[in-house]
């Protein structure tokens, strides 16, 4: 596990196997006294968009994966790097092999052995043009071998830089050193998948009776706006050691109805908000049940950089220097969120040289003059006034923030700007996003890993997930000269660097960095809610006697 740049180039040089330890599961203290029913009822806030591993792009799918499939490796609940279908892994003195060793005992649900095979293929269909993956240009911030050209179709997916040596050891070639790959592998987007089951169903192979994983629980059920049943997989390799029987997942946007059904004992977990009227009220009665965790995201108003006028920054940098966001922060949310004036949230591994913009400084009236004189110099006043629309995704948070930056950038800017407020369900709100129908989207970005440049690749170019359309070619040269950094040091400065680029063009406006506020019930352990990247395993998690 990479701790720092020198401590792992040490273990590369004397040759050591990289693992650590034997993996999480559920931890069960002596003596404790476990629940004869042993199933957990869990708000995830949506319905999914897919369950295909290798089509999936947002939090609510990544909720299932982790269930339903295993990557090589997993997260202890403080999001350390622990062995998943991966016992042990090594690399090369320039960190560009790494070599991964599966476990021999591992199953796939219908009994097939999971192989070095497996891995090849869903990499291989995730770098596929014709999968039209979101996530496809994750295999280059991997820096894998010919990533580029097969996910643009100009080299076959055999050409791919990932090797099946034997059944039980994946190679991976690598164009440039990444001394963090082992956290990257994490990211269920390179989870595993069954070819054999893949091609018999086609489309319809992540339905409930076709599905095939390789995670510690398999979908029994699944009614669109309804709830979805999982059950233990008896081929898991390490079901021995987990405790629950059932996971009932429910889609519930509505974060008033969420309560509600958690307090009528509908629910053991709620979903990822608590409504801003109803907090106070929550904190005060359940006190002992909110859980707060720190989390590596960020909110932000996304704009489509592609789309006039949004093309120019001065109307980008207007609308970042007069959106009042501790207005948002300290009397809309109340509940802990940190004001973003950058896109990195500070406390994550690699920010260290990340400082705010001096504009974070300056007084709100002196942004605010500075936002109406670039507004005029781009053409805007209140004889011509900037008419946009800003799309959110169906959330009762999500609907009072937009409401309160529509109110604060209307007051700040002097009518200079009209805001309509478009509200879409999730899978729409994707697809509007994917396809630039939009001029200004709530968004938000929660990390892939612990490692600043899972923030900082969102932007380059080439990343299928960049929706608001940036492209700098300073900024992409600067993100391909970390991988040549020598140190964890220098690799901070560059990304301090293309930071402050990302603040110089208005690539989009931060709002705040996120905590998470959430209700558990007292008999639900070894659930990880303070996880720093949202990876849940519930094979983790266990019901005390109550």
């Amino acid at each position: 596990m990479h701790t720092s740049f020198k401590k792992t180039l040490l273990s590369a040089i004397l040759g050591l196997s990289l693992s650590v330890g034997s993996a999480m599961a559920a931890e069960v203290p002596a003596g404790t006294q476990l629940a004869e029913k042993q199933e957990l009822t869990w708000n995830i806030s949506s319905n999914p968009a897919t369950l295909d591993p290798q089509k999936m792009e947002g939090d609510v799918e990544g909720y299932y994966a982790r269930q339903l499939f295993e990557t090589l490796v997993t997260s202890d609940a403080k999001g350390h790097i622990i062995p998943g279908a991966a016992t042990s892994w090594e690399h090369s003195p320039d960190f560009k092999t790494w070599t991964f060793h599966l476990r021999p005992e591992a199953k796939w649900s219908n009994g097939d052995p999971v192989v070095a095979g497996d891995f090849v293929y869903a990499w291989q269909r995730l770098a596929d043009p014709k999968t039209a993956a979101p996530y496809a240009s994750f295999l280059e911030f991997v820096k894998l071998k010919n990533a580029d050209q097969v996910t643009a179709g100009k080299l076959p997916v055999t050409d791919l830089g990932v090797e099946a040596k034997d059944d039980h050891t994946l190679v991976l070639h690598l164009t440039e050193s990444v001394p963090y790959v082992d956290k990257l592998v994490e990211h269920y987007v390179l989870a595993p998948v069954n070819k054999k089951v893949v091609e018999q169903f086609g489309d319809n192979w992540t339905k409930p009776g076709n599905l095939v994983g390789n995670g510690a629980f398999v979908l029994k059920s699944a009614v669109v706006n309804e709830k979805a049943v999982l059950e233990r997989n008896p081929n898991y390799w390490d079901n021995a050691r987990t405790v629950l029987d059932k996971v009932v997942l429910l889609p519930i946007e509505s974060a008033s109805t969420d309560v509600a059904r958690y307090r009528a004992g509908d629910e053991d977990m709620t979903g990822k908000e608590i409504p801003i009227e109803l907090y106070s009220k929550v904190k005060k009665e359940l006190g002992d049940e909110l859980y707060h965790a720190p989390l590596l995201c960020t909110y932000l108003y996304e704009i489509n950089t592609a789309k006039a006028p949004f093309d120019n920054p001065k109307v980008r940098r207007a609308l970042s220097l007069a959106l009042e966001r501790e207005i948002l922060t300290d009397k809309v949310l109340q509940q802990g969120q940190k004001p973003a004036y950058i896109f990195t949230p500070p406390f994550i591994n690699g920010a260290e040289k990340m400082t705010n913009p001096e504009w974070a400084n300056w007084t709100q009236d002196q942004r605010n003059q500075e936002a109406l004189k670039l507004l005029k110099e781009a053409g805007f006043d209140k004889s011509h006034p900037l008419n946009f629309k800003l799309l959110y995704n169906t959330s009762d948070n999500h609907k009072k923030l937009a409401s309160a930056a529509q109110s604060i950038w209307k007051k700040n800017l002097q009518g200079v700007v009209n805001i309509t407020l478009e509200n879409q369900e999730w899978k729409t709100y994707l697809d509007t996003r994917h396809q630039g129908n939009f001029d200004v989207a709530r968004a938000g970005w929660c990390a892939d890993y612990n490692e600043a440049s899972t923030f900082l690749n969102y932007y380059l170019s080439n990343s299928a997930n960049n929706t608001a359309f940036y492209k700098n070619p300073a900024y992409d040269a600067l993100i391909d000269s970390s991988f040549k950094a020598q140190s964890d040091d220098e690799r901070a400065e560059v990304y301090a660097k293309a930071e402050g680029l990302l603040d110089e063009d208005t690539a989009m406006v931060p709002v705040y960095h996120y905590v998470q506020p959430r209700l558990i019930k007292p008999w639900v352990k070894g659930f990880a809610y303070a996880h720093p990247a949202q990876n849940y395993y519930l094979k983790d998690v266990y019901i005390i006697k109550h």
